[in-house]
């Protein structure tokens, strides 16, 4: 079982930014891809960033050029550096962690989610 840990989000206005971690916890083989998610209200949850443990990243293309994803692999820790802000960006941001548990089978654990505010 892998258990996530989120926190950083907050009310900021348009232009400002915010830093979310998402610390993961648990006895697993691997941590594969780390990944965060954001649900704005009446939408569907999307894929705003990943993050696989080589390093390798993609983003939504609403958010490339003012999101950065990191992570640490020491740490099991996944960043999101959210730049430039905008109240479109408004809404609750989840970790996503997907690996391989000990018992060989594939994992995905989800954090509980921290809402981000921008007022324009």
């Amino acid at each position: 079982q892998v258990q996530l840990v989120e926190s950083g989000g907050g009310l900021v206005q348009a232009g400002g930014s915010l830093r979310l971690s998402c610390a993961a916890s648990g006895r697993v083989i691997s941590m594969n891809y780390m990944a965060w998610y954001r649900q704005a209200p009446g939408k569907q949850r999307e894929l705003v960033a990943k993050i696989t443990s080589g390093g390798s990243t993609n983003y939504a293309e609403s958010v490339k050029g003012r999101f950065t994803i990191s992570r640490d692999n020491a740490k099991n820790t996944v960043y999101l550096q959210m730049n430039s802000l905008k109240p479109e960006d408004t809404a609750v941001y989840y970790c996503n962690v997907h690996g391989r548990a000990l018992n060989l089978n594939e994992y995905d654990a989800w954090g509980q989610g921290t809402q981000v505010t921008v007022s324009s």
